[in-house]
């Protein structure tokens, strides 16, 4: 994939906010002084008037974002995933979860591939965090066209949504012109018969190429981006299930709580099959480059395949 196209899907986040506002005059961005990080400054340039910095104060920020919300705005209040999730779980649980409110959370910097900033930075349970919070959507785009399609939608959508971005550079797969995002809705990038490979965020483009180096080795893997974690996609769930036999699940998150028990939790009770998580296990990262750290961490084609071919044998 060394000439595919790579972009940051925190990126994507902040030119999709600037398009956004473009044509909705409710949308403001609250930050938690990480502007620069976030991306949210390509919109603070383009509408500083709308744009607001709460400072390293981000359970404020969620408050005040709730607050907006009320008034007829529709705030994206955005930080790091640890921040965003972790440190401001309470006001995001109830001034923003309890009443239902219009708030949106983009939340960069989640997983592993923060690397360097180490395990204090690289949040691996917001998706446990966030899908705990009933009516709360969750959501991580596996490229920029998709990332892009996915804070539109999240305008669109009335209630709360927590939608996860990475720092680092992914491969853009997806065909602007003929794609279209839908919330709790998967896609499936590659069919297959033997066993399904169910992933999101950066670790749609690995599984993808998992998939490809399988089907040489004889093992016919159906690869599918699952963006929104929660509400889960159900009915593909189930029929890959019916028709593999067998899933692997693939996430830049613990393995507890997040893609992988959702997908277990649904097959356990409607069609019981076989279910192998990669992710984190139940460890903490730590500081190194982002490459390394996900190949240390075995979330990487390469690991796919090993665990598929162990699975299929």
């Amino acid at each position: 994939m060394a000439d595919v196209k790579k972009i940051a899907t925190r990126e994507s986040y902040g030119n999709a906010l600037k398009e956004l506002a473009a044509e909705h005059e409710d949308v403001i961005v609250f930050d938690a002084d990480l502007a620069g990080a976030t991306k949210t400054g390509t919109f603070k340039k383009a509408y500083p008037d709308r744009h607001f910095n709460c400072g390293i104060a981000e359970g404020n920020m969620m408050a005040v974002a709730a607050g907006a919300s009320t008034m007829g705005l529709v705030p994206f209040a955005s930080s790091f995933a640890m921040f965003a999730a972790g440190r401001a779980f309470e006001q995001v649980r109830n001034s923003i979860g309890y009443p239902h409110l219009n708030v949106k959370i983009g939340a960069t910097h989640g997983g592993i591939s923060v690397g360097e900033d180490g395990a204090s930075h690289q949040c691996c349970e917001d998706y446990a965090l966030m899908r705990s919070i009933p009516g709360m959507v969750v959501m991580s785009p596996a490229d920029d066209v998709e990332a892009k399609a996915m804070v539109k939608a999240a305008y669109e959508h009335v209630g709360p949504v927590y939608m996860r971005f990475g720092r680092s550079a992914v491969p853009v797969f997806h065909d602007e012109a003929n794609y279209t995002f839908e919330i709790g809705k998967g896609e499936v990038l590659q069919e297959g018969t033997d066993v399904a490979i169910i992933a999101n965020g950066l670790m749609v483009a690995e599984a993808m190429e998992a998939g490809k180096v399988l089907k040489e080795a004889g093992i016919s893997a159906r690869v599918i981006n699952m963006a929104t974690v929660k509400p889960l996609d159900e009915e593909l769930v189930l029929k890959a299930a019916q028709e593999c036999g067998k899933i692997i699940t693939c996430e830049e998150h613990s393995i507890l709580g997040g893609l992988g028990e959702a997908v277990c939790g649904l097959v356990s009770e409607k069609c019981p099959v076989p279910v192998r998580r990669i992710g984190v296990n139940d460890e903490f990262g730590h500081s190194g480059p982002a490459a390394a750290l996900l190949k240390q961490f075995g979330l990487c084609a390469e690991h796919i395949v090993e665990v598929a071919k162990d699975f299929c044998k």
